[in-house]
């Protein structure tokens, strides 16, 4: 025993819990412990598909992949929340492709040949997947054959392996491109209107009526006088429930309370600001001066007349107004001191088209030397992109060899600044961070006139003193609710705070209301019980939550106490409008004109031309109203009626055959429809194969 507690000692948990279940081998059937450890490893699955578990391992490794995609199309291998969401989603369908539509497109008997995966790539059918990648686009925008084939041929002198991962990358999003296309193919053969049909059609939607009308609008208010009773409830949930299916979500009740500086942190920042601006107005190094004074380090940029505005409207009419060393008092805007200094003005372009060859720096002389020797040859005549091709360590897949492309001041490489005044064609070296680089400005935009602006900023901040006593609040009302519900009622109402209420929050939800980076609280909301009150929950270090949890929404149909109130609302609206259409009924009764119903009901006789489900301006109408006008006998009085937005009393006054709504746009009508029902086939396909999504538990 001591040596196994030496063990568990230097192992942790991990193994202590493989122990454990080893030792329960012994005493429990086969199937139990199938049983358990089944049950341990689901709780580290991402989600499951068509009975499959997708473990977090298989799920990284996706990730991985995606994440060396998007470096190769990008030429970067860092990613923001953005660009991390981005990989995540490519990963999660990219399974969904392999484990539920692909197998359910081979089951219909579809597949992709070699000789066909070959006319796709480099035959007389290339892919919409390589005829629009950008990387095969030439200069007037078109795909360029020559470029694709440039590319693989190039694959097998890539000892990187990069361009053969991309291939790879490509070539399968064409075998799913094609047999996807194939299946929508297949199934609108099966979407087709016989003659009779498509006559019937033209000849509905040709039909249109002149009508005169009176409508009473519903009062969309919740009228409490009508009862509701929970057998009328029952009944309903019991004959619409099929249509009541939601996703998993949770309601919430929470106070926030925002760290937001007091006004004497407000004079703190005014009375520093002002003390900073003689030196600010008279330093020869601004760098220096704005690192250690200002909020904001030195914007080397220049801006052209309103580009400043964004930042501050004051800032960018002063700087276009001033002359050069003038020096703006300081203002505020919200909680915000500003100064601002004008440096210089200039004529400079809003972009440059960039060429570059990027050359291994770590012995400089040598990099020189191969910069001057390359130089020399493309000025003698050799072609920049095969010079690039063949030499640059730059080599992004997805774009002409040595192109970087349209660049502007926020895009422009650090250390490309040159590019701005450089003249065109002229081949220069610049040395970054990446290495040293071979420049060639190609083309440039229109100069205009820039400035360049320092400016001194000062933020006011909540002191330590002010994010303590919002603290205090925050953290005085989750310790003393206990955890319970009752009690953060009885203190946010002691306390003057004013619960916020924020229902079907989903798994993984990365805001709340207007919040962002909120998963930490929904990850709490999906841990905890109904009746839970959360411990305080910072975000951004600005934001205090208290959250209580007041529903769980499991996925599938609700149970009926969950959404009986909102049953009863629903059966009261429509109790509400018959009884609407009653009192009309009640208001015109012995009434034989709609001049005279107008009258009785106060209101006016009103009038509508080609109405017709098909005729132009149609569609904005209430289509209860459309059908029963379709319907109608012409010069007869019909109604009272109830429709979707009121109750209506009309008469057809006239009706016409036209020729408006044509065979082609029945067909057109027809692709809509169906285009509707294609865009469907991927959640049915989910559902079908039960595909559960535990992404938000881990990501």
């Amino acid at each position: 025993m001591a040596v196994l507690e030496k063990i568990r000692v230097k192992m942790g948990v991990f193994i202590t819990v493989i122990i454990g279940v080893a030792l329960l081998s012994f005493i429990v059937d086969a199937d139990t412990l199938q049983s358990a450890v089944s049950m341990f490893s689901s709780r580290y699955n991402v989600g499951e598909m068509n009975g499959k578990a997708i473990s977090y391992q298989d799920f990284q490794k996706r990730v991985d992949y995606f994440t060396r995609i998007n470096q190769l199309m990008t030429g970067s291998a860092a990613l923001d929340e953005k660009g991390s969401e981005m990989v995540n989603q490519s990963a999660w369908q990219d399974l969904l492709s392999d484990n539920v539509l692909i197998p359910t497109i081979e089951e219909a008997g579809i597949a992709v040949g070699e000789e066909e995966l070959f006319d796709l790539s480099q035959g007389s059918s290339i892919s919409q997947v390589l005829s629009r990648e950008r990387g095969f686009l030439g200069a007037d925008g078109q795909f360029d054959r020559n470029l694709l084939i440039q590319f693989i041929k190039s694959i097998p002198q890539d000892n990187t392996g990069d361009l053969a991962t991309y291939w790879e990358y490509l070539e399968k999003n064409m075998i799913v491109d094609q047999m996807v296309n194939k299946y929508v193919t297949l199934l609108s053969k099966s979407n087709f209107q016989n003659p009779v049909q498509l006559r019937r059609v033209i000849e509905d939607n040709n039909i249109t009526s002149d009508v005169s009308f009176i409508i009473q609008p519903y009062g969309f208010a919740d009228d409490t006088t009508i009862l509701v009773s929970k057998k009328e409830a029952k009944d309903y949930y019991a004959k619409y429930k099929h249509n009541l299916e939601q996703p998993a979500g949770r309601d919430l009740e929470y106070v926030v309370l925002e760290v937001v500086p007091s006004a004497v942190d407000i004079s703190a920042a005014e009375s520093e600001i002002e003390k900073l601006v003689e030196e600010f107005s008279t330093t020869t190094n601004l760098r220096g001066f704005l690192v250690r004074n200002s909020d904001k380090p030195l914007d080397l940029n220049y801006y052209k007349a309103g580009e400043l505005a964004a930042k501050s409207p004051v800032l960018d009419s002063f700087a276009f107004k001033a002359k050069i060393g003038e020096v703006l008092a300081p203002y505020k805007e919200g909680d915000i001191f500003r100064s601002a200094r004008v440096i210089s003005a200039k004529q400079l372009p809003d972009s440059v088209f960039v060429n570059h060859i990027l050359l291994p720096n770590q012995d400089k002389a040598a990099a020189k030397r191969s910069a001057d020797s390359l130089i020399q040859l493309i000025e003698k005549g050799a072609d920049f992109s095969q010079i690039a091709a063949a030499n640059s360590l730059d080599k992004n897949p997805n774009v002409t060899p040595g192109e970087l492309g349209w660049l502007t001041q926020a895009t422009l490489i650090p250390g490309f600044d040159t590019c701005f005044v450089s003249p065109v064609n002229k081949l220069i070296t610049v040395e970054t961070n990446y290495g040293l680089h071979i420049l060639k400005v190609s083309q440039k935009t229109k100069p205009v006139t820039k400035v360049q602006v320092a400016v001194l900023e000062k933020a006011a901040v909540a002191s330590k003193e002010t994010f303590q006593s919002f603290y205090s609040k925050a953290n005085e009302l989750a310790s003393k609710s206990d955890g319970k519900i009752e009690k953060f009622n009885e203190l946010t109402a002691q306390m003057n705070l004013y619960p916020l209420q924020a229902n079907n929050i989903a798994e993984g939800a990365k805001s709340i209301s207007s919040y962002n980076n909120a998963r930490e609280i929904t990850r709490w909301a999906y841990e905890a019980e109904v009746g839970n009150v959360s411990q305080i929950i910072s975000i951004d270090n600005k934001y205090f939550f208290v959250v209580a949890l007041t529903a769980i929404r499991e996925k599938g149909i609700p149970p009926f106490e969950m959404i009986e109130k909102e049953i009863a609302t629903t059966i009261r609206r429509e109790k509400s409008w018959e009884k609407a259409l009653a009192k009309v009924k009640e208001q015109v009764s012995g009434l034989t004109s709609l001049d005279a119903m107008a009258e009785k009901l106060g209101t006016t006789v009103s009038k509508q031309t080609g109405v017709s489900f098909g005729a132009p301006g149609s569609q904005s109408f209430d289509p209860k109203f459309i059908g029963f006008v379709t319907g109608a006998q012409p010069n007869t009085l019909v109604g009272p009626v109830a429709g979707n937005v009121g109750v209506y009393i009309f008469q057809v006054d006239s009706r016409e055959t036209g020729a408006f709504f044509t065979e082609d746009d029945a067909k057109t009508a027809g692709l809509q429809a169906f285009s509707y029902q294609i865009q469907m086939i991927p959640s049915i396909l989910e559902k079908k194969a039960k595909v559960q999504d535990n992404r938000a538990k881990f990501f």
